[in-house]
């Protein structure tokens, strides 16, 4: 009600990134932003691990945990020199005259639309990222983000295929870049290999694309981008493997919550059972499971909106076995990981890529994955 009564009175709403970007000081430390539906924490520490390796003083702020304004007030210690900054739609939607030395749209594709009402109203808010002045880096392989830096004064690109003059891309089994050299038209810059890029998955050769076309508008020198990739740890919940039993892997995939970032999971393995469940924000799943179908071995399926997935299998997939488990108990992941165990065959991944938020069933996504590494632990055990 306080928020409602102030837009309406025509009291200016900010929030906490806003705050943050209008107290920086004389010389403050530049931006480099990362939005995008997936991929952001993975890019933005990435970054960071470049920028560290370049000899930089940067902290990975935002949306990936650390308060911006903590960052740009201080505490009395040495001034950061550049800031790796993950911005969700919610805080850019607050937002209004944030402008990141660089930034990138790392996709987008349907998610929080129960917020924000409609995928364009989502994008929109994306958007703001490429702020006048801003360098824009943009996927040229994601449709949404390639038509949002069309309105970028100066643009970048990134592609998993071989890039073009003004791209950074893949030539073989190398990451190379033809956007920062001396002569892009007939020089290209050697970055990393793809061995370097840890877990190895296309949608993470791209997070490590798009976080080397930052690190290098900032001027990082190549061999700090390949020590950065060796150096990043991942964050747990992402393409995890928790344990392979009986040559079955286990993964956890619990940050995959929403239909983006669920195919790029499904798309990394090649027979899987599927644990799938959650809150799906207003998303729709039938293109998602079109797309695996023919990868699944078998399917279980938990929490709240489970029935619209058992729909949609039953619709695109209807030879693969499927397990409801209705239970919503703290004992419920023992179940699942059990049902998938029972469908599973050596070779196989059971993958949980929960397409859905947490919410209905755990405290968030990391406690729902903890279920399921404790739940397979029991299995290794056994």
């Amino acid at each position: 009600p306080l928020l409602a009564a102030a837009a309406a009175a025509g009291v200016e709403i900010i929030g906490e990134v806003e705050l943050a970007w209008r107290l920086r000081g004389p010389g403050a430390a530049p931006w480099l932003a990362i939005t995008g539906t997936d991929g952001k924490t993975t890019v933005v520490r990435m970054l960071a691990c470049m920028l560290e390796a370049a000899g930089h003083r940067t902290l990975a702020v935002g949306n990936v945990g650390t308060p911006i304004v903590e960052a740009v007030t201080g505490d009395g210690a040495e001034p950061y020199d550049v800031l790796a900054v993950e911005l969700s739609s919610f805080q850019l939607h607050w937002s209004a005259s944030v402008r990141p030395y660089a930034a990138t749209v790392h996709n987008v594709a349907p998610d929080h639309i129960d917020w924000h009402g409609s995928l364009d109203a989502y994008a929109a808010d994306k958007a703001k990222i490429f702020a006048p002045g801003t360098l824009a880096v943009v996927n040229a392989d994601d449709e949404w983000s390639t038509r949002l830096g069309e309105r970028a004064e100066r643009s970048v690109g990134f592609t998993l295929g071989s890039p073009l003059a003004g791209q950074l891309g893949l030539v073989e089994d190398l990451l190379v870049d033809r956007a920062f050299t001396d002569d892009p038209v007939r020089e290209a810059a050697e970055l990393a290999e793809l061995s370097d890029v840890r877990p190895y998955a296309p949608h993470n050769v791209a997070n490590a694309l798009a976080a080397a076309a930052l690190a290098r508008a900032f001027g990082v020198p190549v061999d700090a981008v390949r020590e950065g990739l060796r150096r990043f740890t991942p964050d747990p919940h992402r393409i995890e493997l928790v344990a392979t039993v009986r040559d079955v892997a286990y993964v956890n995939d619990s940050k995959a919550t929403n239909p983006h970032a669920a195919a790029a999971s499904l798309a990394a393995y090649r027979s899987i059972v599927w644990i799938a469940g959650g809150l799906l924000k207003g998303a729709d799943v039938d293109e998602l499971v079109r797309s695996c179908a023919d990868r699944l071995r078998g399917a279980v399926l938990m929490g709240r909106d489970r029935a619209r997935i058992a729909t949609a299998l039953a619709r695109h997939a209807p030879n693969v076995p499927v397990v409801d488990v209705a239970d919503t108990d703290t004992g419920a992941m023992d179940r699942v990981v059990a049902a998938a165990t029972a469908l599973a065959r050596p070779g196989d991944t059971v993958l949980l890529a929960p397409v859905g938020a947490s919410f209905d069933m755990f405290a968030g996504y990391p406690a729902r994955g903890e279920a399921f590494a404790t739940a397979v632990g029991r299995l290794t055990a056994s």
